[in-house]
């Protein structure tokens, strides 16, 4: 007679055990329609899952946070149930769920074509509206092996031959398919209404290049229709915005074989680049920073001290000199900042000591996943080191929180989420002093009336760590500033202060960096703007245009005036058509277009154009130069 607790604190009663459809259904009819699953003391299982025992009961519905992944794990099984219908001969290996959709890998004869995308999903769509019955069976692990191979599923049967013997293992059937999965899934096919099929690509059978190429074909799910039109909108969003794409036509940056990982940066994304570092650097120094500078390449000695060695090795460039000393660039900028803050005594009157740098750093990534400036080897990261007392600790540490997500408003991210990483298993330290870490982030964070999310085993190996999400125009997340808050290295390192009754103390040691990588961090704001930076970020704020060539000599001046007034301007003297020279300079996505004709050189005035096509008319030099100030002054 088992007590089933629901979520709203009530209790119903059984007479016999009853599955998770079961309960929904005695709740009411709506809420057996609906369900996809069922949550038990906080486990997922299947609405046939049958429950004996008093329990702690959620149903699963596609308004649950839980209901998505079972839809996009249900999703990738009927992938499979239509290849396996279109192309029998295939062999079904695995198929996860993944962000915003699933996967799932196969072996054929020959190559999936675009003309075969287009097959498998209307044949998904036929399945799933057939709704089908989706149930489970367990099967003892040798059984389970015998019945793939029976059928010809070699790649099954070696995944389920990788269990312990003595393991059962889970099969799920919906109308003539059958596949090896934990679960949970829906309970018939016709749960699934919104999915697509979005691209084709080659990977290893488990991930070792030394095994076969399998086809892996990715899809996206979603609750209904209105979710997957909105994320399918959201792509095409991307790919016009793609930084890549727009740092080649606005001329800002490229890459090349040579340098591979690398920015090689034009005038204009050098210029944005400054802009950036410059900004920063006042803010900086207007919150009590000083700003240092430390070497590139340093011992293998320094890197053995601080952990990077050990921990980071495979990551790290390093280069031997003839009296076969070794030598690393440096991935990180903390071991140097902590060197920085050992030269000299120091006495708890110095504290805190807020030290920032804009460090170049040296990280391998593999080929594959280098991807324009979001994923490069060599960038520049706006870190600082603040080294404090324990009692300073929660005031630093919010003033970091308050300090990042006021600079993030000046770039238009007001919606800004915040993980909480907690110790790793790989880490060095006491748990004491990760107890006193951990707890000194979580009431920064709690005093401050700041929500967050908890990511257990994230942090860095020498701390727990704040990671800040931003969310951009078209509703994608990017991670950027962290705050980590460390009392490893200081030990390792053996670095103190002389406090109020001069005795030696150890230093608490705080990582922070708010843009994070500046590489990134410009890719990011090249794609939430679209390209069209707001003025007072834009490398050009104004281009001079002349209609004709007796305007030439005013067009210089009218730039140099600009220019005096903090304006970044050119000017196109070119003999061209003064609309071909608009529509070029748009193309550019340039805030300002100033055009110079005879009426404005006699009058001292210029006739100005906006980005977004506003023609404000003719304007005298002085009151276009206040406008220009405001705006850039107020960074909207």
């Amino acid at each position: 007679m088992p007590i089933i607790r629901l979520p709203d604190g009530s209790q119903r009663q059984f007479d016999a055990p009853v599955t998770v459809a079961d309960v929904a259904m005695n709740i009411g009819a709506g809420l057996a329609k609906a369900a996809l699953a069922g949550k038990i003391n906080d486990k997922i299982v299947d609405t046939s899952y049958l429950i004996e025992a008093d329990s702690d009961l959620a149903i699963i519905t596609d308004k649950s946070p839980e209901g998505i992944e079972v839809i996009r794990h249900s999703t990738a099984h009927l992938l499979a149930y239509a290849v396996k219908t279109l192309f029998p001969d295939a062999q079904v290996t695995i198929g996860p769920v993944i962000e915003n959709g699933f996967y799932y890998d196969f072996s054929y004869k020959r190559p999936f074509t675009p003309e075969d995308l287009v097959a498998i999903e209307k044949k998904m769509a036929e399945l799933a509206k057939k709704d089908e019955p989706v149930t489970r069976k367990v099967l003892p692990r040798d059984e389970a092996v015998a019945y793939f191979k029976s059928i010809g599923e070699a790649y099954k049967a070696e995944l389920i031959e990788s269990i312990p013997s003595q393991e059962d293992v889970s099969l799920y059937t919906e109308g003539g398919f059958t596949d090896l999965c934990r679960g949970p899934h829906v309970p018939s096919t016709g749960k699934l209404k919104a999915f697509k099929l979005m691209k084709l690509a080659g990977a290893y059978w488990r991930g070792d290049s030394k095994n076969e190429m399998l086809q892996r074909i990715y899809g996206t799910a979603w609750r209904n229709k209105e979710e997957l039109d909105a994320y399918l909108h959201m792509l095409e969003e991307a790919e016009k915005r793609d930084h890549r794409k727009l740092g080649q036509q606005l001329g800002l940056f490229h890459f090349q074989d040579e340098a591979p990982g690398a920015v090689f940066w034009h005038p204009k994304g050098w210029r944005l680049f400054q802009t950036l570092i410059s900004y920063m650097r006042q803010r900086q120094e207007d919150a009590g920073y000083v700003e240092i500078n430390t070497p590139d390449v340093m011992d293998r000695g320094l890197w053995e001290t601080s952990g990077h060695w050990q921990n980071y090795r495979a990551n790290m460039f390093t280069t031997q000199t003839e009296d076969e000393r070794v030598f690393a660039l440096k991935p990180m900028n903390c071991p140097g900042g902590v060197l920085m803050f050992a030269q000299g005594l120091k006495s708890y009157r110095d504290l805190p000591l807020r030290m920032a740098e804009f460090g170049k750093v040296h990280r391998y990534e593999p080929s594959g996943a280098l991807h324009g400036l979001l994923r490069v080897r060599h960038f520049t990261q706006d870190d600082a080191h603040i080294f404090c007392t324990e009692s300073q600790m929660g005031q630093e540490c919010r003033d970091v929180v308050k300090l990042i997500l006021d600079i993030y408003k000046d770039f238009g991210f007001n919606d800004v989420r915040i993980k909480l990483s907690t110790r790793p298993e790989n880490r060095i330290g006491s748990d004491e002093t990760w107890d006193k870490l951990e707890a000194a982030l979580v009431s920064a964070l709690e005093s401050m009336d700041i929500p967050y999310e908890l990511f257990p085993g994230e942090g860095a190996f020498y701390g727990p760590k704040l990671e800040f999400v931003l969310r951009d125009t078209i509703g994608r997340d990017w991670q950027c500033g962290t705050l980590q808050v460390d009392m490893n290295l200081p030990e390792r390192f053996d670095i103190d202060y002389v406090d109020e009754n001069n005795e030696r103390k150890r230093p608490v040691m705080l990582h922070r960096a708010l843009f994070g990588s500046l590489e990134r961090f410009t890719g990011i704001l090249i794609e939430h703007f679209a390209g069209a930076m707001p003025l007072w970020l834009a490398p050009v704020q104004a281009m001079v245009l002349n209609i004709s060539e007796s305007q030439s000599d005013y067009v210089r001046q009218v730039v140099e005036t600009l220019k005096k007034n903090g304006i970044r301007c050119e000017f196109d003297l070119r003999n061209e058509k003064i609309t071909y020279k608009i529509r070029e300079h748009s193309m550019q996505k340039m805030p300002y277009l100033l055009v110079a004709g005879e009426r404005e050189m006699q009058a001292g005035h210029l006739a100005v154009r906006t980005r977004k096509g506003e023609d404000l008319g003719s304007m005298p030099i002085e009151a276009l130069i206040s406008r220009l100030k405001a705006e850039i002054e107020a960074k909207v």
